[in-house]
């Protein structure tokens, strides 16, 4: 069985910048695709960014769009998100995710069927 496990979050003012990271464990898995996704009491979990892996580019949300990065380490078996310029509205709880089936929209939070149990991120005005 596929473990994810985040880390890196806590609490940053406006314009700083963080890292996360998601370390998977547990068997040999090869995912279709990694993503973060985050959420706030009373909302839907929602898509951050998230990868493939095949080749093409990394799809990001737009609200996103400039400031956040995600990436891997392969021989490491992580997944990270860098996050710059963070803003009060990126608050959330974020989730790392995999998934084991392939050809659907990788920010699609019902894709994945690997979670993580989230690392909060709090920006101070």
């Amino acid at each position: 069985q596929v473990q994810l496990l985040e880390s890196g979050g806590g609490l940053v003012q406006a314009g700083g910048s963080l890292r996360l990271s998601c370390a998977a464990s547990g068997g040999t898995f090869s995912s279709s695709a990694m993503g973060w996704f985050r959420q706030v009491p009373g909302r839907e979990r929602e898509f951050v960014a998230a990868n493939a892996w095949s080749g093409g580019p990394a799809i990001y949300a737009d609200s996103v769009k400039g400031r956040f990065t995600i990436s891997r380490d392969s021989a490491k078996n992580t997944l990270y998100l860098h996050m710059n310029s963070l803003k009060p509205e990126d608050t959330a709880v974020y989730y790392c995710a995999a998934r084991s089936a392939s050809g659907q929209w990788v920010g699609a939070v019902g894709s994945y069927n690997y979670w993580g149990q989230g690392t909060q991120v709090t920006v101070s005005s």
